[in-house]
């Protein structure tokens, strides 16, 4: 009678602890689908800006630079902010720069100025940064520990829903279907062409200002909502966090590297699809944006399939496999020809899926009071999305062949493969 009854109160206990964190968990959720959404618009924005500016591929990529160099920029003042205030903060401020970046489209569509487009694109990174610095590691202590990478491989999956709607549905409004060569926009007159020019640039306002009224809106909800927060512990002999005990993890270390290599990886394969898309296949603007929303689905489905898989499948050795498979795809995505290509980097989108919340979590593992530093510091790693895409272009430039260009991601997954067989080491320094 009395084990019965301590069993009714434990279970009540353990209801009660789920119900605490068990909205926020969804609220938080919902992040990975806006950041999800708002990144996946890049790819459509890159051909978009680079017709409307006849810009060189290297000078496209900047859009990927603009954005991920905030991440390295914003990642420390954000953990900071985090460490002090809390994980809510973070999130709050988070959702005002994002929302308020997202509203700057509008006037830097009227400037028809290419530098304020990358102004506005900083401004939402700034905020993703903060978001993606609290909502990561929020989501691994909201709940159980021993289910921290399963939860937040199904937080992510919804960064992958996003990634199917965001180019299916607006990419659509933002893509003219125009594609006037050179030639044709010499023999226009100024009036002509500014008007073209005005036209393209303007197709981004609506879809951007409603995505920043959105966020706002978001924002003030949960501001509203009562979040269940993780404060910096003191912990045996009043030992503090810092970056120097974080930066002795070896998991830590090799966390950033692979980060590092594996978003700029992401970034590369996905903001030059269509124009692989194009050249290799041939098929119009259009419908290689719709394969773009499927690259999106694939990433989505990838995601669930891989959060599933490790209820049986340990992550490390999940990623191993995964890793491995996009090897050998990016090396058909460099000398296939035709639909083949467009198919293979469909294929690997859905094998990247695993990979940023696995290294993320593999990373802060056992970091403890150390761990919103660890999360800032991998965060920062995102800066491979800025540095990497201009590489991949750059090669493009030269080679006259957007394929060649795609040895860059090939080399991310080789550090990432040495980052799954030796990453979930520790040391003793």
């Amino acid at each position: 009678m009395a084990l019965a009854a301590q069993s009714n109160v434990q279970n009540k206990a353990v209801s009660a602890t789920t119900k605490s964190w068990l909205f926020p968990f969804i609220l938080v959720t919902s992040l990975f689908f806006f950041w999800g959404f708002v990144h996946n618009l890049d790819p459509i924005l890159i051909p978009h800006l680079r017709k409307a500016f006849n810009l060189t591929d290297l000078q496209s990529s900047l859009i990927d630079s603009s954005v991920f160099i905030a991440y390295f920029a914003m990642a420390l003042p954000a953990g900071y902010v985090m460490r002090k205030y809390g994980y809510k903060s973070g999130i709050l401020i988070g959702l005002v720069l994002f929302g308020i970046g997202s509203i700057l489209f509008v006037p830097a569509a009227n400037s028809l100025q290419y530098v304020y487009f990358l102004g506005a694109l900083f401004v939402i990174a700034c905020g993703l940064t903060f978001l993606e610095t609290a909502a990561n590691p929020y989501v691994t202590i909201l709940g159980p520990a021993e289910t921290a990478t399963k939860r937040l491989n199904f937080a992510q999956s919804f960064n992958g829903l996003a990634a199917f709607i965001a180019p299916t549905v607006v990419g659509p409004m933002i893509l003219s279907g125009k594609n006037l060569t050179e030639a044709e926009m010499a023999s226009m007159s100024s009036t002509e062409l500014s008007t073209y020019l005005a036209s393209e640039a303007a197709s981004v306002k609506m879809p951007y200002l409603i995505l920043g009224l959105i966020i706002l809106a978001v924002a003030i909800l949960f501001y509203f909502t009562n979040m269940p927060d993780v404060k910096d512990e003191n912990v045996e002999g009043g030992e503090k966090a810092s970056f120097r005990g974080a930066l002795q993890s070896m998991k830590l270390r090799w966390g950033i590297l692979a980060q590092f290599f594996y978003v700029g990886a992401q970034v590369c394969v996905g903001s030059f699809f269509i124009k692989m898309a194009t050249t290799t296949a041939g098929i119009e603007e259009a419908s290689a944006a719709k394969y773009l929303g499927f690259f999106g689905l694939a990433f989505m489905l990838g995601r669930f399939a891989g959060t599933f898989l490790m209820q049986y499948i340990q992550p490390r050795k999940l990623l191993i496999v995964y890793t491995t498979i996009n090897i050998l795809l990016s090396i058909l995505a460099i000398t296939g020809t035709g639909m083949i290509v467009v198919y293979t980097l469909i294929a690997i989108a859905f094998f990247m899926s695993i990979m940023f919340p696995t290294i993320f979590s593999m990373g802060i593992d056992g970091l403890g009071h150390n761990t919103k530093i660890g999360s800032s510091l991998i965060v920062m790693a995102i800066v491979g999305g800025a540095l990497l895409p201009p590489v991949l272009g750059l090669v493009s430039d030269i080679t006259g062949n957007i394929q060649y260009g795609y040895t860059v991601p090939l080399m991310c997954f080789a550090v990432i493969l040495l980052f799954a067989f030796n990453g979930h080491k520790t040391n003793k320094a």
